[in-house]
């Protein structure tokens, strides 16, 4: 997804846009999970499984680290969500890093926050297919924010959700 200069613009002029976007992100978390077996299939069934992550500031301000311990029903793994924060265009971008595939990181899905939702997006060739990738954030309950992903085939006109995971604030 490309973002006009007038929509970084607006964003600025709102100040809906910034470098404390994911602030409600900062701490340890416990995560439930419920995903597609298939992502690529709208009919395969969920999953459900548990998570724990942190999330900590870097870049001095202008990124952050999401360091995950994912509890798949098969086995458990490490992964981490990188994102950084470019005050040029007022844009941030999210890698994902599998610890499964420690040598391979995603596309970045780049967007930004508007009323306490950030949308996100990339192209991908998933499955030998052009797909749209869309990350949203529901930050608008701070203590318990949502995220999905979804993907497209057909150039965004429809999107199949096929991730999701709600988050609880884990006081160790």
């Amino acid at each position: 997804m490309t973002i006009t200069t007038k929509q970084s613009n607006d964003l600025i002029k709102s100040g809906s846009a910034g470098i404390n976007d994911f602030d409600f992100a900062i701490g340890c978390w416990k995560v439930t999970h419920r995903r597609r077996h298939n992502l690529l299939d709208s009919n395969s069934p969920w999953v459900e499984f548990s998570a724990e992550s942190t999330t900590r500031k870097i870049l001095g301000g202008y990124g952050n680290i999401e360091d995950n311990l994912l509890h798949f029903p098969d086995a458990s793994f490490r992964a981490a969500a990188i994102r950084s924060f470019n005050p040029n265009s007022n844009l941030w971008s999210i890698w994902w890093l599998d610890g499964r595939f420690a040598d391979q990181i995603s596309v970045p899905v780049v967007g930004f926050f508007q009323n306490h939702i950030g949308l996100f997006y990339a192209e991908e060739l998933l499955g030998g297919r052009l797909t749209k990738v869309r990350f949203r954030w529901d930050a608008t309950t701070p203590d318990k924010p949502k995220w999905e992903q979804a993907f497209s085939v057909d150039d965004g006109e429809t999107w199949d959700i096929n991730w999701l995971m709600s988050f609880t604030q884990n006081n160790k």
